[in-house]
């Protein structure tokens, strides 16, 4: 006979993450009718694709105990060079989405060595590679980039079931699909199981025979091909492309992995929890954009109460974990 698994407090930040997203959509559908449309929800995924892409990478960085501050400025370097290359290189849409996928991801691995193998800190490495992404972003163009060429228009229209409300679009399906391969590796993957036990505690992983150099370069490096994603995901939701795109997404993206229950300081977290951090900012914007909001400062100040609350909630686990431990 199998038994439940004891409840652990390490789970109540997941579970008021829950709790918040379904008080979010029940209040919602309470006060506006239309709210609970299936479109509604189907367009929560669809408009926050490229968040939690990168929300997803960045999942596994704090997973390992790191932070990674240059996912917004790839998103936007990646957005304004692949519509160049398709649109003035006229270079085919699959061979740009290989070379910017792959270009993320060593862009990922270099910031990762610098962090492992020459111990500087996570913060100012990113840092440094925002300002890079964002500055050659820029120079390469100032202007948007409209992205014409009929494959990308044809994924950017395509729809199940097609002339429906209550269509799937192919950024939706992306998502989701970067979710299940997330989620899959994070907990049935040894490549998982070292992430979760660096995060934990470094110094043991060692100890323990871990390959902590690669795991952690590792992350870095899945972090950048994520942010690539939906640098890519992005240029096919908008057509177009932009150098100053998700200015600012970096903090985005991590409120939404701390409010979905990751720790900051590693060895916790959850790619499903990930999910309702991401639903709960689109849910505020949803519900701003219903009562006729026009300012998305509200949703601004919402997720900073939000965040706060959600940090405040760590540091107690946390406190109570050390007192367990003496």
């Amino acid at each position: 006979m199998l038994m439940a698994r004891p409840f652990s407090r390490r789970h109540v930040p997941l579970l008021a993450t829950a709790a918040v997203c379904a008080l979010l959509y029940l209040a919602g559908c309470l006060a506006y009718p239309r709210f609970a449309r299936p479109e509604v929800l189907l367009n929560l995924f669809t408009d926050n694709a490229f968040l939690g892409i990168a929300a997803v990478g960045m999942t596994f960085v704090i997973l390992a105990g790191g932070i990674d501050l240059s996912v917004g400025a790839v998103i936007g370097c990646v957005s304004i060079t692949s519509a160049l290359l398709i649109e003035r290189q006229h270079l085919s849409p699959g061979l740009v989405a290989v070379l910017m996928l792959s270009a993320g991801a060593v862009f990922g691995l270099g910031m990762g060595c610098l962090i492992q193998f020459f111990e500087l800190q996570p913060f100012l490495v990113t840092l440094a590679g925002m300002f890079f992404c964002r500055g050659l972003g820029l120079v390469l163009s100032e202007e948007s980039q409209s992205v014409t060429h009929p494959t990308m228009q044809q994924l950017a229209e395509w729809s199940f079931p097609a002339e429906s409300p209550a269509s799937v679009k192919v950024v939706t399906l992306v998502f989701l699909a970067v979710l299940s391969l997330a989620a899959a590796g994070a907990y049935w993957t040894r490549f998982g199981r070292n992430i979760h036990a660096l995060g934990g505690n470094e110094n043991s992983a060692m100890l323990m025979g871990l390959p902590v150099a690669s795991t952690k370069v590792g992350v870095y490096a899945l972090s950048g091909f994520c942010s690539a994603l939906a640098g890519l995901v992005y240029t096919l939701y908008t057509s177009s492309g932009n150098a100053t795109a998700a200015t600012g997404l970096e903090l985005d993206v991590i409120a939404a992995v701390v409010v979905g229950g990751t720790l900051l300081s590693g060895g916790v977290g959850y790619i499903g929890g990930t999910l309702l951090g991401v639903l709960i900012f689109g849910l505020i914007q949803t519900l701003l954009t219903f009562q006729g909001s026009l300012s998305s400062w509200w949703t601004r100040i919402v997720i900073g109460g939000l965040l706060l609350a959600f940090i405040l909630l760590q540091k107690f686990i946390q406190g109570w974990r050390l007192g367990r431990s003496k």
